[in-house]
């Protein structure tokens, strides 16, 4: 049974995806924006062995800055974040090669403080397959013993950067609802990455969240997009689903070096550049547009969402309430 929460007596601010080269001044930034939660991705294509190395980094991130951030676990670390003026930092993996061929690090990764993981990176895992391959043959087994494994430990099955037909067998699967953290409609921008009306209509159906993306690549217009744009993309995507299960995952990666998009594009597997959703010629980060620089732009898509026509309440669970009771219910 899924709980919801009160809308009247809370303003959360939550981005559900962020993956910046983490600086106390980025921490400032997010406190600034008065973001009470973030979810980090600390991996994309290591192993478990190069997880442990990423956590470490990350002890001493979150030692550093004890004023601004600390490890949120579940829903009740929001509210602490919220009443204490920090940020919950929450972890995440944008693929699944941490658990390598073993069921058995699922619960390992979860006690470690993983709360999300993808089953794809744009190409075929050991669990389902990419958006970015030719053919989707789906879950596949260890897949689906997988997704049973994360629901039992509490690991959120994020289906952002997987094929159509790999996520609605996902969000068949799973028995608690799946996250879309970062991505938009095809509807307003057919990027390879976004996703079709009937995937979003079922994900709201099964009580899942779609976290709408600011990366460029996700964006009608790219760098250009306007705010307008995008708030009215927003309204046409709350007429497709429930506006009660739609956030923001914004994929910011503020100042991180265009070698890291390279090896998020290439990992290991290839001796040939894959430039993604880039080109040859503009193989690096895009630029964001200028209403969405940083978390600071939430403040934008505040006054955006209310402009087109969303209440305070709607607006409010866009921005981070929303998020905060998917979170009660992992």
């Amino acid at each position: 049974m899924l709980i919801w929460f009160d809308y009247q007596i809370m303003k959360y601010r939550i981005d559900n995806l962020q993956y910046c080269n983490w600086t106390r001044q980025i921490f400032e930034i997010n406190r600034e924006a008065k973001l009470d939660a973030v979810h980090v991705t600390i991996v994309y294509h290591e192993d478990y062995n190069e997880l442990l190395l990423e956590i470490k980094k990350w002890d001493k991130l979150l030692k550093d800055n004890l004023d601004l951030i600390f490890l949120g676990k579940n829903f009740e670390d929001i509210d602490k974040a919220h009443q204490e003026n920090k940020t919950a930092i929450f972890f995440g993996f944008q693929n699944c090669s941490p658990i390598e061929d073993d069921i058995n690090l699922v619960e390992k990764v979860h006690e470690l403080g993983c709360r999300f993981m993808q089953l794809t990176y744009n190409n075929q895992s050991l669990l389902a397959t990419g958006c970015y391959e030719k053919n989707d043959s789906g879950v596949t087994n260890f897949g689906r013993e997988t997704i049973k494994e994360m629901n039992r430990v509490g690991i959120v099955v994020d289906m952002s950067h997987s094929a159509e037909k790999s996520t609605f067998d996902a969000i068949e699967i799973s028995k608690k609802p799946i996250a879309i953290t970062h991505a938009n409609p095809t509807f307003w921008h057919p990027a390879k990455r976004n996703k079709s009306n009937d995937l979003l209509k079922t994900l709201s159906e099964s009580g899942g969240m779609l976290g709408l993306s600011l990366y460029p690549h996700h964006l009608k217009d790219n760098t250009k997009c306007t705010l307008e744009s995008f708030c009215e993309m927003t309204a046409r995507t709350a007429e497709i689903m429930s506006v009660k299960n739609i956030g923001i995952g914004s994929d910011l990666c503020l100042e991180q070096p265009d070698s890291i998009v390279e090896w998020m594009r290439n990992g290991t597997w290839s001796k040939n550049k894959n430039y993604g959703e880039g080109s040859k010629g503009k193989s690096g980060f895009p630029q964001q547009p200028d209403w969405f620089k940083d978390s600071r732009g939430f403040e934008n898509l505040e006054t955006g969402l209310r402009k087109i026509g969303f209440s305070e309440d709607e607006t409010n669970g866009i921005l981070g309430n929303n998020w905060f009771n998917f979170y009660k219910n992992i």
